[in-house]
């Protein structure tokens, strides 16, 4: 690795201490003179029309300023498309119209007022159910000759209807899927029927994959006022340049008339990256009343609208050969798309399961249905963490029946090099990645766990407890590309370096950033970071989402610091004769080669630059910068030498992280509980920007990954449609009780840097939670046994594991959904 002075260092971001001392402003932290609050009315059923709706009385209560409903937004551009808003709610919770009054208290009582008649619809909660002969569908949508039209999928890029029909379904057991049934999507690659023909194992399991709720710490809270014809917007977001477009949109104005404020996030997950469709409310009634309007959002309400992972049901068949390669695979998976948009979750179950497990021959076919359950989004490794959850048990299993070692077969089928996976393209080949360090990071993991000692407590028995050891590889994207970066070294001598990320805690926010003040040699007590609200002249940034920006924005930050070093390099020329190439940076200064003292300070080239003009002080600026970069740096010209470029280096294929999980367990056999002993990973992430906030991620990933196999879920009245997890108490994400605490977690890097990044960094949060589930799935299924351990569901909760092991009939089949 190369040996730099800030990249690979921990040291403390300029937002700690307001985190620490309490001043860290989030959304509902801000305040606007005239400000009211506005509470929301929701949907009390799974799929409704309003019928009628009468207003007065709550209009007539003093201190309500206004009312907003359906009636007041832009139609939705198509059946599938969410709303703000709506007087056909699809799911419980959905937002029908909202008050705005003097105090949440007053909101609140005018809420009760408000007489709303509604007519039930039919609804849908399994998605295995609409696809069933005759059963039922989600959505309807009106048709312009007066006609309805029937909806539970998407075909192609149009709303439709998919039904098995009874030969499809004939013969099945409850809680199987039919392998060869219609679906929507469906990919090939080599020849499946000879992989398996190949294989000395073939296993086929339906497994299950259970919905989860984003639940981060801050709800979707939105505050929002106009002022001068200018939008000025605080919303809870994970971007901050990104997410001016969406708001823009959702006001019906231009980019340049929105300000928005996002300082501090508190988390999402995936499910605020550039923007919510809820935003739209207090923007709009805030124009309507002509006040600042706030919203805030309570945890129920989070629950209902703050999107959700989608779950996956699926029909799995794998064969394994005797050295322990991975033959053929074949997947018909179904996914729950919520009430609207498009997810591709379960086609992802293929495409990162094609990836890590590099099967010689894969058939991938799928289907999204539509449920009336809340609106799913990209959650942390979308896709990607259903497929490590999914298949590693699986994989496991052939293993031991061919008595192999785990930590072999998977480095026997790992990735190298510029692996390809997925779906072929129009030219008939798969697409590839940049780098693939995955069989080092195992064999880092492995090492790290001491896996060869550790296997041998595999079973083993001490009074009612069983220790489990399990393994898992996992995969997920890790970097954008193609954006742009932006700093000025001013007069004074430091440099002020703009972030268009957002803040939601993952430091990327000032990690990147110093990799612009590592290409200038900077002193980082020199410099200073602008972020968090877009008046203050940011940069087109990436989404702060899918582990984009560790790649994206080393990669435009060194661009930046590339052109300011040509620029000084210039400038000493021009003041001190001799061409460009002649001079070197270095201890804030650009000198003659060979001779140090001559040359200029940083401080006088900045001077200097705003005397030149042009491109040295942004007065001219490239032409392939994105337009909210172009406005900012014209903003920003005349301050000093300018920094401003665009990401154009070479790519290589898709970035790809790996991280392979080391999880062992305790099974209680008298009670069901399962105890996290230790846990260890092994990553593949390139080079390490900030070793603390890259030990945050994959710790974080990894104990979300806990959730996912222990915990976390859903449960649903199945005769009502109304959720019965509506909070934490019932729907939680992992607590610091959830996590190994007689010994730390660990975790070790391969350090071996991507070559397509001039800092050779990548991406890490995606694929820390799959390595965390995978390898506590299979931990469980070591420790139980071939014959009780492999459940195939997830979460696996402590009734699943007593039931298993009395042989108890079940209250359901595998493949139920929200039970």
């Amino acid at each position: 690795m190369a040996d730099y002075k800030l990249l690979g260092k921990n040291y403390q971001t300029p937002d700690l201490y307001a985190k620490v001392t309490g001043r860290s402003k989030y959304a509902e932290d801000f305040r606007a003179e005239g400000m009211v609050f506005c509470k929301l009315l929701v949907s009390p059923m799974p799929h409704a029309r309003v019928l009628s709706r009468d207003t007065s009385a709550a209009e007539a209560l003093p201190g309500v300023v206004g009312i907003l409903t359906a009636d007041d937004i832009p139609e939705p551009s198509s059946a599938t498309s969410e709303a703000s808003l709506t007087d056909e709610p699809r799911y419980e919770g959905e937002p029908i119209l909202a008050v705005a009054a003097v105090d949440e208290q007053t909101a609140s009582e005018a809420i009760e007022l408000i007489n709303l008649e509604l007519e039930p619809l039919e609804f849908v909660l399994d998605p295995l159910d609409s696809l069933r002969p005759g059963g039922p569908n989600a959505l309807t949508a009106e048709t312009e000759e007066g006609g309805t039209v029937r909806i539970n999928t998407m075909r192609g890029r149009e709303p439709g209807e998919i039904k098995w029909t009874e030969a499809d379904v004939a013969g099945l057991a409850p809680g199987e899927i039919p392998m060869n049934a219609e679906a929507t999507a469906e990919w090939e690659v080599g020849d499946v029927a000879a992989g398996f023909a190949e294989a000395d194992v073939i296993l086929e399991e339906n497994s299950y994959f259970q919905s989860l709720s984003h639940q981060p710490l801050e709800s979707r809270t939105t505050m929002a006022y106009w002022d001068g014809g200018k939008l000025y917007v605080y919303p809870s977001v994970q971007s901050t340049a990104r997410s001016v477009g969406p708001m823009a949109r959702y006001a019906g104005i231009e980019p340049s008339d929105v300000v928005l404020v996002n300082e501090f996030t508190g988390g999402g997950f995936g499910g605020k990256i550039s923007g919510y469709a809820q935003a739209q409310i207090p923007i709009l009634l805030s124009k309507k009343i002509g006040k600042p309007v706030m919203m805030r959002v309570t945890r129920r309400d989070e629950t209902s609208f703050g999107k959700a992972r989608p779950g996956v049901q699926a029909r799995i068949k794998l064969g394994m050969r005797r050295d322990g390669r991975i033959t053929a695979v074949e997947i018909h998976a179904v996914g729950d798309g919520g009430p609207y948009g498009r997810s591709g979750d379960h086609m992802g179950v293929g495409n990162i399961g094609s990836l890590a497990y590099q099967p010689v021959a894969m058939r991938m076919r799928g289907t999204g249905v539509y449920t009336n359950t809340p609106p799913r989004g990209a959650q942390r490794a979308p896709g990607g963490e259903q497929s490590m959850t999914m298949l590693s048990p699986i994989i496991q299993k052939a293993a031991k029946q061919l008595g192999l070692d785990q930590v072999e077969v998977l480095k026997i089928n790992a990735p190298e090099g510029q692996a390809r996976f997925g779906p072929p393209g129009r030219d008939g080949q798969q697409g590839n990645v940049s780098s693939a360090f995955a069989r080092e990071a195992i064999d880092k993991g492995a090492e790290l766990f001491n896996w060869r000692e550790r296997i041998q407590r595999s079973g083993r028995r001490t009074g009612s407890k069983l220790t489990g050891i399990g393994v898992a590889l996992s995969s997920f994207a890790a970097g954008a590309s193609g954006v742009d970066g932006l700093f000025v070294i001013k007069p004074d001598g430091r440099m002020y370096i703009k972030s268009g990320i957002g803040n939601l805690g993952t430091g990327s926010t000032f990690d990147m950033m110093r990799a612009a003040a590592e290409g200038m040699e900077m002193p980082w007590e020199k410099c200073e970071v602008a972020w968090g609200d877009t008046s203050r002249h940011l940069p087109w940034s990436c989404s702060q989402g899918g582990s984009s920006t560790t790649h994206a924005h080393t990669r435009a930050n060194w661009a930046a610091a590339l052109d300011a070093r040509q620029k000084l390099q210039e400038i000493a020329a021009r003041d001190l004769g001799g061409s460009a190439s002649d001079y070197e940076i270095g201890g804030e200064r650009v000198y003659r080669r060979g001779n140090r003292s001559q040359g200029l300070s940083f401080a006088r080239a900045a001077q200097r630059a705003i005397e030149i003009g042009g491109k040295y002080d942004g007065h001219e600026l490239p032409e392939d910068i994105n337009g909210m970069t172009t406005a900012s740096a014209t903003a920003l010209a005349s301050q000093g030498l300018m920094g401003v470029a665009k990401d154009n280096f070479e790519e290589g294929g898709r970035r790809m992280s790996f991280v392979a999980g080391f999880a062992e367990v305790e099974v209680d056999t008298e009670t069901g509980d399962v105890r996290l002993i230790d846990y260890a990973a092994g990553c593949d992430a390139g080079t390490i920007i900030h070793p603390k906030t890259f030990e945050g991620q994959i710790f974080g990933g990894a104990i979300q990954g806990f959730s996912v196999a222990l915990s976390q879920k859903w449960v649903y009245d199945r005769r009502w449609g109304l959720l019965v997890a509506k909070r934490f108490y019932s729907n939680r994400p992992p607590g610091i009780l959830d996590v190994p605490h007689e010994q730390p977690m660990k975790w070790a890097a391969a350090n071996l840097p991507d070559p397509f990044n001039p800092l050779g960094a990548k991406g890490i949060g995606e694929a820390a939670q799959g390595a965390g589930s995978g390898a506590v799935v299979v931990a469980i299924a070591d420790a139980l046994g071939e014959e009780n351990g492999n459940f195939y569901r997830s979460p696996i909760t402590r009734d699943m594991i007593l039931t298993q092991l009395e042989q108890a009939p079940r209250g359901h089949d595998r493949l139920t959904a929200h039970v």
